[in-house]
């Protein structure tokens, strides 16, 4: 699932808030080893020596001017810059194909052994709730004017907190221990929004499959998601491209599929009332 500019975009503070870190890969390593070649390392930009699971690949986190995309594999065209001993893509050059993946939701995670399964099946638990959904939903209740003893600021900071504790770095796989928690929740804005929830809910739940429920109910979705920006799917595409779509307001509810509308025992003009607005009954 390729991200979107604009949803990594809503990773600010990425070297503060440990759920950049802790969502997606963008740091990938060599493994040539467990195929059963002996070669100590292959040659990376600048006549870098690249060794055994050191970095080959970064997605950068801010954008780097020297970058140029030259180095041609049989699968991708990357970037090389004077910066970096392993070849990059700048933030605004992820596309369709050369993009951060899930970290949380890959099914490498439990890989290890062999060169890993790219397209292997999801092996990780389906999240049904987490914890960090109560203070959610209670900081959204607040901003709807519900009273309680903790403002939706405070109930917002508490995971913000949490987020901005380290005790690994899992990308680059060390140890990191540092706390960043004042940093972020002073940061917080003193008047938290449902937009402000919304930008929060993504950096927590991002890859969850909660995003449309949040912008559907929010009646959000046509102004958040009527246009993103992600470059081609083809090797060496790097240059940005918007997409519109039209998102109607009857889109906010789901069709009610067919095959149900078929087994249900009622004549036809029942069956088109009782689908959803703006779908059609065959």
């Amino acid at each position: 699932m390729a991200p979107t500019q604009e949803a990594l975009a809503k990773f600010t503070d990425r070297e503060k808030d440990s759920r950049y870190d802790g969502t997606f890969t963008y740091v990938f390593r060599t493994n040539w080893d467990r195929s059963g070649n002996a070669a100590e390392y292959v040659t990376g930009p600048n006549g870098s020596k690249i060794g055994k699971n050191e970095a080959f690949l970064v997605f950068l986190s801010e954008e780097d001017p020297s970058v140029a995309y030259s180095y041609d594999s049989s699968v991708l065209v990357l970037g090389e810059s004077p910066n970096y001993d392993y070849y990059v893509v700048n933030p605004s050059g992820v596309s369709r194909l050369a993009y951060p993946t899930i970290w949380k939701l890959g099914p490498y995670r439990t890989n290890t052994t062999g060169n890993g399964q790219p397209n292997a099946s999801h092996t990780r638990p389906f999240n049904i709730a987490k914890f960090s959904e109560f203070y959610f939903i209670a900081a959204e209740a607040a901003v709807k004017g519900a009273s309680g003893s903790k403002s939706a600021r405070d109930l917002i900071n508490v995971l913000r907190a949490r987020a901005g504790h380290w005790t690994y770095d899992v990308n680059w796989d060390k140890e990191y221990v540092a706390d960043f928690s004042k940093d972020l929740t002073d940061a917080t804005p003193s008047s938290i929004t449902i937009d402000y929830i919304l930008d929060e809910r993504m950096r927590e739940y991002y890859g969850d499959g909660f995003r449309w429920f949040d912008l559907a109910r929010t009646q959000t979705w046509a102004e958040r998601a009527a246009s993103y920006t992600i470059c081609g799917p083809n090797k060496g595409d790097h240059t940005p491209s918007t997409v519109t779509r039209t998102i109607e307001k009857y889109h906010y509810l789901r069709p009610i599929p067919q095959g149900q509308l078929d087994n249900m025992q009622m004549d036809d003009d029942a069956k088109k009332a009782y689908q959803n607005p703006g779908y059609p009954v065959d």
